[in-house]
This record gives structure tokens, sequence and C-alpha cells, in this order.
């Protein structure tokens, strides 16, 4: 690079730092930066929306203050006719912060209902495929507060367990542990995201479907309106969430006792054994341990199905079997002993 291009680019990064002197894009820039802990390259997920337009501005300052390397991917599903027009000026607008860009595309046939989970399966298969191309280990996203309390109220409609009630989190691994998940926005209400995108971009792109009441997600908003008239507002929703959460941590610390004082783990013949004392616990805290050993004995990403899981703890309470296969596992009782080893 000449000295003409990098002085122009000099200019172009102070000016991009300049937005982090209006005190409320700052305070949410501190907020944010608490939430990467890490000075790795980073790749965000971009569609264009307030929450996405801002979180690529707060990635980008970062990378400019730690001197990390940023990608945006932006992924144009093509269920919309002015899509791909939508994804080259979303690519044009983030020019201007200089980030470097490039649009995934889904082609081939596209669904004819359950349109928004088979489009989020898409979107993360493109995601996860370019990051891995490009050797990115951590993707930002931007799921935001309103996002985590409208999809616990999807879960409480759906009646979801503890762990699926609290399931949107900061940090999660994506499905083969290759890849960090982030969501550093999630401490953020989506009308700060909305003040962020028009003081820099002066631009978002408002999704149609996020009015479609067709669709679930739009209900649950219409119906959070609803609630806070009756006095159950963000903040008594999240005081929920975290009591939640920390009744979640509560169990994880006695599955993990569990594990620790009841469980061995004969390390040439690969098998667990599992102590009388292992089932005489909460019905939660068998479940988890149960599902745990099961899914690291057969070396399976996905855990088990919870209704599988609950048979057999029927059934070893009842002592109505003597061996089992499940979750590529050989499950056997030996006196008073349950043993668990990998299904040849």
């Amino acid at each position: 690079m000449n000295l003409k291009n990098l002085s122009a680019k000099n200019k172009a990064h102070k000016k991009i730092l300049k937005h982090l002197k209006d005190k409320k894009i700052l305070k949410i820039f501190n907020q944010f930066s608490k939430n990467i802990d890490f000075k790795l390259n980073l790749a965000v997920a971009v569609s264009g929306g307030p929450d996405s337009l801002s979180l690529a501005f707060l990635t980008k300052c970062f990378a400019l203050k730690n001197k990390v390397n940023v990608k945006c991917y932006i992924v144009n599903h093509k269920l919309r006719k002015d899509s791909s027009k939508e994804s080259e000026t979303v690519k044009n607008i983030l020019k201007k912060i200089d980030v470097d860009c490039k649009i995934l595309q889904w082609n081939g046939k596209k669904p004819l209902s359950n349109i928004q989970s088979q489009a989020r399966d898409k979107r993360y298969s493109l995601l996860v495929g370019e990051c891995k191309k490009s050797n990115i280990n951590h993707l930002l996203l931007g799921h935001h507060l309103d996002d985590l309390i409208e999809n616990f109220l999807i879960r409480v409609v759906r009646g979801s367990g503890l762990k699926g009630l609290i399931s949107l989190s900061k940090k999660t691994k994506y499905k083969d542990q290759s890849l960090n998940i982030l969501r550093p926005l999630l401490d953020q209400e989506k009308e700060d995201l909305i003040y962020i995108s028009k003081k820099v971009f002066n631009f978002f792109i408002k999704d149609p479907f996020n009015t479609n009441e067709d669709f679930k997600r739009t209900r649950i908003r219409s119906l959070l309106l609803s609630l806070k008239k009756e006095g159950l507002d963000k903040k008594k929703i999240m005081l929920t969430i975290n009591n939640l959460k920390d009744s979640d941590n509560s169990i994880k610390f006695y599955v993990d006792k569990n594990l620790k004082e009841n469980v061995i783990f004969l390390r040439k013949k690969n098998t667990y054994i599992l102590s009388k004392l292992f089932f005489n616990q909460s019905h939660e805290v068998i479940f988890r341990s149960l599902s745990k050993i099961i899914q690291m004995s057969g070396k399976r990403y996905y855990p088990v199905r919870g209704k599988s899981i609950n048979k057999l703890i029927t059934g070893i309470n009842a002592k109505l079997f003597s061996k089992v296969t499940l979750g590529g596992c050989f499950i056997e009782r030996v006196h008073e002993t349950i043993l668990i080893s990998k299904e040849n």
C-alpha cells in the first residue's frame, strides 16, 4: 500500500472512531468490548438490519483499537425480489467503515413452509462454511436483549424445560465444536442499535418478515406490548431469566458433583461405572448426568432425546432391564451398578 492510500485509510479509521465521542455509543461500545475477551480475527454476520450494522461498526472499532482483523458476511437468502440489490447496498454501506465484506448466496430451490427456520439453518451453514475456509474461529451475531426476551417467551409457549428457556447465551459452540458463536449485544435493547445505525450509517433495512403476523415471533412481539400494559415489562422478564440461570447453575454444580463422586471411568475398557448413589439424586440431576455420560461415551454431538433418557431412568429405578442400547452406547446392569460403554 502506497503512502497516499495509507493516509486515506488512516483518515477513514479516525472518522470511524470519532463516533465513539458520542456518550451513548461509547457506553454501548464499552459494554460490547467486555464481551469480547480475546484478540483474534473475527467474522460478523450482517443482514443490513440495525442490529447487525451496529454489530459491524462496534466490531470494527474493537478491531482498530486492538489491531485484529474483521470480516463481514452477508447472506442473500434470495427469498425476496430485491434481496440481491439489498445485499449489494449493504456491502457498499460497510465500505464506509473499511470492512472486508463478502456476499454468500443461498442458491437452489426454496421451501414453501417453515421458511424462517429453514432460512436460519441455511444461513448458519453458509456462515460456518465460510469461517472454516478463512480459518476464523469466532463468529459474531447481532442478537440483542429484545431477541433474548422473545426467544424466552417462544420457549415458554412450547413448554420448554429449564435449559431450553435460557438457551440463548453470549457464547456457544457450533455443532462440530470448531466455531465459537458470540452474541456480544445481548445486553443492548434494539432501540439503542437503531440509534447507532442512524448515527453511523444513516441507513438500515426493515425486514418485512418482522411485521408479518403469520410468524410466531412477530405475534410474540405484539404480546409483549400487551404484557407491558399489565406490568410485565422487559426488566421483570429479565429478572425471571436471570433467576432461572442461577437455578441452572445450581443444577450444573450437583451434576458435576454426581459425575465426580459416583462415576468411575475405566480407560482401558472405555467404560463408565455408575454406582448406586448416582441415582440417589433429584430427577433433573440424574437426567443431565446420564445424558452427559451417554453423549460422551457414544461420542455424539447431539444428546439423546429426553424421552429416551426418561424411559431409561424409569427402567433402571424399576429394575426392568438388564441390557439396552441407546445413543451408540451399550448399557447393562451388574448387581447394584450400571455400566455404560461405546457400542461396537
